[in-house]
């Protein structure tokens, strides 16, 4: 027998009471866990939790963390309660709301708004609308404005007139007269030849001198005057259609000007209650093009109400054309009730439209659609502002879209609202939304070969999850670890109702 193999022969056999490790009852410092420390969230992780609290208060661009050996099917929610717990002090974000931009109308406008304000300046908006639909009827309606919209009106009729009466006296000389001919359903008006009496058209003077009742040298006198007066006419034509201009335009102004008392009423007001300049800014545009479309505010509310429904019974056309006031609405895609607290939301169905919003269509009965600044909605991006984003690695990666969308979002800290048919040929909405400026720190919760996989192929990985928490799945034994876990038995039972347990209770563990 050599060597080693005397030294195999001498081992003793290990007893069956040392093949686990047991707890002995005198390092539990307690007789039952309700006088132990409390202790919440995980026991002998120190390394991960510093490494966490480090990822959560860097505010420097590129500080994302990647979670990586965390076990357990409530991962997320973990975090989410590890990151309450950290209280990370971040910048509150603002309100944010999108209105119609009145310049280009398929590049909505981005209002941002102190915190708690966005829905109440929507409710305001809205008052004015209704504020002036009520009034501006009774102002057009009322007996001075009346008087003198009839002062001019009569003015211009008078000149039109005046115009109409020298042209006509003037042809009668010559045996002409004004008259109208009826084209389809429009009465134009028309020069005629006076023949007896009668108003001849110029179409019957050849047939009259085939018939012999016209000499040709008369027809051919008249049929040159008519083409003179007719001349003369399309330049007096001009002039009254001029005159209807000078009409329209200064009923226009009367108009502004009557209701421009209420409207600057209402703007005014909005903008001392909300002094940004942005909203500023949108009050003028929304003063002047009130000024501009009058037309809508002629009908009193409730009015267009009374419409008759579509063909055959069908539901009135839906889509933004179906209401005149909607150009003025406010569209809040972010809120805030007053809670000053960072958001830190799990987002557990991370999708292209659940992260980053979507543009959603109005279609008419016709199968068209249509889409406006009303039409956008906000995701779990737009929600985190300010605070943080709990998601799956594997989810988020494995999601059309998803990954190069996030990745653009969290390099230029720039929110764009586009549904996902923009990823794909021949698709998408023309509508081209204000960018929106978030600070948002994403947090992938996933394993280390998933990690190391990005890492080694995914450059703009590396430099946008700068931070790697990693939970440790084994941990030195000692008194202070065991004391940990005393306090998180107690945690337990005081969360489930449960007595204290007592120390032989905590120690012992059946085979």
């Amino acid at each position: 027998m050599n060597e080693p193999t005397k030294r195999l022969a001498k081992a003793t056999a290990l007893p069956v009471d040392k093949l686990r490790w047991r707890c002995e009852p005198a390092r539990l410092p307690f007789e039952t866990t309700a006088q132990a420390e409390l202790r919440e969230g995980f026991v002998g992780q120190e390394r991960a939790l510093r490494a966490l609290k480090m990822g959560v208060e860097l505010t420097a661009p590129g500080y994302n963390v990647f979670v990586c050996g965390l076990a357990g099917t409530s991962r997320g929610g973990t975090i989410a309660r590890m990151i309450g717990e950290l209280h990370p002090g971040t910048k509150e974000s603002s309100d944010r709301c999108y209105v119609n931009n009145f310049k280009i109308a398929d590049r909505p406008r981005l209002l941002t708004l102190p915190r708690g304000q966005a829905n109440s300046f929507k409710k305001d908006m809205q008052a004015g609308i209704d504020f002036l639909r009520r009034r501006i009827p009774q102002v057009f309606e009322g007996e001075p404005f009346q008087r003198q919209k009839g002062r001019i009106v009569e003015r211009f009729t008078a000149r039109e007139k005046d115009l109409m009466d020298d042209f006509t006296r003037k042809i009668a000389r010559e045996q002409f007269a004004l008259g109208h001919m009826q084209v389809g359903a429009v009465a134009l008006p028309e020069i005629f030849p006076v023949l007896e009496g009668q108003m001849v058209p110029i179409e019957d003077i050849s047939k009259m001198v085939h018939e012999g009742k016209l000499d040709g040298p008369v027809a051919e006198e008249i049929e040159r005057k008519y083409e003179q007066f007719r001349q003369e006419f399309t330049v007096v034509y001009r002039k009254t259609l001029t005159l209807s201009r000078e009409l329209a335009s200064e009923l226009s102004y009367l108009e502004q000007e009557a209701a421009s008392v209420l409207v600057d009423g209402v703007i005014e007001e909005l903008k001392e209650k909300y002094p940004g300049t942005g909203v500023s800014e949108y009050l003028e545009e929304v003063r002047h093009h009130l000024l501009d479309n009058l037309d809508p505010f002629k009908e009193r509310e409730g009015d267009s109400e009374d419409q008759p429904e579509g063909l055959e019974g069908l539901p009135k056309p839906q889509g933004p054309e179906r209401d005149p006031f909607r150009v003025y609405g406010v569209n809040v895609i972010l809120a805030h009730d007053g809670d000053s607290e960072s958001p830190v939301i799990f987002e557990t169905t991370p999708t292209y439209a659940n992260l980053f919003g979507t543009i959603q269509r109005a279609y008419d009965a016709r199968g068209g659609w249509t889409s406006d600044f009303m039409d956008l909605r906000g995701g779990s991006l737009l929600r985190a502002d300010g605070g943080y984003l709990i998601m799956y690695s594997l989810e988020t990666i494995s999601e059309p879209g998803v990954w190069r969308a996030l990745k653009r979002t969290l390099n230029h800290n720039r929110l764009e609202i586009q549904p996902l048919e923009m990823f794909y040929p021949f698709g998408g909405s023309a509508l081209k939304p204000e960018p929106i400026q978030i600070n948002v720190k994403v947090i992938l919760i996933g394993d280390r070969e998933m990690y190391e996989l990005m890492y080694d192929y995914e450059e703009d990985f590396r430099k946008i999850f700068k931070v790697r928490v990693e939970f440790d799945e084994e941990m030195a034994m000692n008194d202070s670890v065991i004391a940990e876990y005393a306090g998180r038995l107690r945690a337990l039972s005081e969360k489930e109702n449960l007595w204290p347990f007592d120390r032989g209770a905590c120690v012992r563990r059946d085979s």
